[in-house]
Parts: structure tokens; sequence; C-alpha cells
């Protein structure tokens, strides 16, 4: 029976490929909803890409929701730097024609998971974890009902990509994952340290452009563009496909392998706010909140992408 989901996403190129990954599979997933956040661009960019994307795939029925626009508690920051100024830079796009749902997503979030029986429905939030922490705070009794939530952060072996010390999701806001990991939910965390190693090879792009598709020729264009920047900050023969591993572990989990171990947020210094702080040597007696991958089959992961991604 294919898994209910609720994607909660800034897209961002890589979001795109994770909410096209999905959309593809009504097999293993099923998207009760699309939820957009500020984060790699603000939230009316956000909300526009995750519609686009919607279109892209052939489902414009899916429902797509705005959510919060900034922080819980801090100034918002973005990274146009990665992503283009729209957050899907690289071919160009048609403006969207589907709606945007009148509700806000936190609303949304918090509504289906008090109609969806208790434990149906899993939370994959690709980007800062704002909505889902709103919802929480909002609703706190509803962390019960919460099959679990698998998402796109972190780092420790890799440590930061946005500062020294933290990654991008966590970093832009901190409270917010905070309030996740504290909440007793099932997390399933895809930090960098895995998603460094789904590398956008020349091969691996070329196998999308290879389709022959409209997705096929967009998801390459995605690729080429983003890959610009991590190629020339890390010296890699690709870029790091982040957020499609999200969907790929619900539907192939035995790709991905991991450990449960602590992982605490650093929300107080300026040094290292926003590091997730995790105890993988488990050399404290906090008790274990997550489970933090770190490798995955590469070959085996971008087969499943190209041959769903093929579908559309």
């Amino acid at each position: 029976m294919a898994r209910k989901i609720i994607i909660d996403t800034d897209p961002g190129q890589d979001d795109a490929v994770a909410i096209l990954l999905a959309l593809a599979s009504p097999e293993d997933v099923e998207v009760l909803g699309v939820t957009a956040v500020a984060g790699n661009v603000p939230l009316a960019l956000t909300e526009r890409n995750a519609r686009i994307v919607c279109e892209l795939a052939g489902k414009p029925d899916t429902l797509v929701f705005a959510g919060c626009d900034a922080p819980l508690s801090r100034p918002l920051v973005t990274a146009e730097h990665v992503h283009g100024k729209t957050g899907l830079d690289g071919p160009p796009l048609e403006e969207p024609r589907m709606a945007l749902q009148g509700a806000h997503a936190v609303d949304f979030i918090v509504e289906t998971l008090r109609r969806e029986t208790p434990g149906s429905v899993t939370l994959c939030p690709l980007g800062p974890l704002t909505n889902i922490a709103t919802a929480l705070q909002r609703a706190p009794e509803l962390a019960d009902r919460i099959a679990e939530i698998v998402l796109m952060g972190g780092a420790y072996f890799e440590v930061g990509n946005i500062t020294p010390a933290a990654e991008f999701n966590i970093y832009v806001d901190p409270e917010a994952a905070d309030i996740v990991m504290k909440s007793g939910i099932p997390v399933t965390m895809m930090p960098l340290d895995v998603t460094h190693r789904a590398l956008t090879t020349a091969d691996r792009v070329e196998a999308f452009r290879g389709m022959g598709t409209r997705v096929g020729e967009m998801v390459a264009a995605w690729t080429d563009f983003f890959e610009r920047f991590d190629k020339e900050k890390y010296g890699s023969a690709g870029a790091p496909l982040h957020d499609p591993t999200v969907i790929a572990y619900l539907i192939e989990p035995e790709i991905f392998s991991g450990r449960h171990i602590n992982v605490e947020i650093e929300t107080g210094s300026e040094l290292t706010l926003g590091m997730t702080v995790a105890d993988y040597w488990r050399v404290t007696d906090r008790p274990a909140n997550v489970q933090f991958m770190r490798d995955l089959d590469a070959d085996r992961f971008f087969s499943l992408l190209t041959d769903r991604i093929g579908r559309l």
C-alpha cells in the first residue's frame, strides 16, 4: 500500500527532482499535498516553483499550499547563490496555471493529521523546518499521530555548507529544527554525509537528457545549472542531489545505511549556530532520537531516479 506523505519544500532544483520522483511513484507514495516554506528563495517563489513542478509532472490536481514566509524567530537567509534568483534557474519556465490552495500550509498539515488514521502520514521536509515546527507548536498532540518525519538536513562528517558548522536547511531555522528533534516523533535524517555521495556525474545527467521527454530535459538542465556551484566549491565530478534522497528512502530504504543516534541542534552559539551535533560514536548517554543516514548505493539511487522520472 502506498505511504501517505506531505512534502514540505522550498524548491530548489533538487527539491523539484524530489517532487517529480514522488509524483512518478504512486504505487509507493501518495502525495496528500505539497506545502511550501521560505528557504532557498522567498515564499512567493517557493510556492510558485512547487506548482510549476507539479504541472511539469502532469499532476496539476496536486494540492499546493503556501506556508511560513520567515523562520520562527530569525530573519530569513536564502540561497540564490546556489539556485539562482527564481530558485529554479536554468531552463526557461512558464508561469504556473494551477491554483494555489487558499488555506495556510500549517493549517493543512494540522487538519490532515487530525483527519487521517493515526500513524498513517509521513512528513517529508526538504527545506527549513518552520512549517513543521509551527504545526507542532499549534497542536502538540499531533506528534503522536505522525508515522515518521523523513527530512533532508544536517551534517556531521561533512560539517557545514552555509557556515563552517551548519547545513543550510537547519541553519535557516535552528529553533524549528530543535522543536522537531525534541518532539519524540521518529525522525530519519538525510544529512550532507549521505547526499554528498549522490553526485550528478556527466553520465547520470545524460541519462535524464536521454529520456527524450520534457521532464528529462528539465531535470538535466536544472542539474547542469546548480552543478556549477558545487563543482567549483568541492572540486567534485558533479553536484549532490540532496532532496530526492528523502523520497528514494521511502521507496527503497535498503539503498541507505546509517545509525540510530542522538542529534541535538545548536541554537545558542554564534560560531556553530544550526549545527546538528550528532553523537555518531555514542559517547554521551543522550537518548537516540534520529535515524542518521551516512551512506547510500549511488548507482541504485540514480537508477531509481531515472526509472521513475522516465515515466513522466
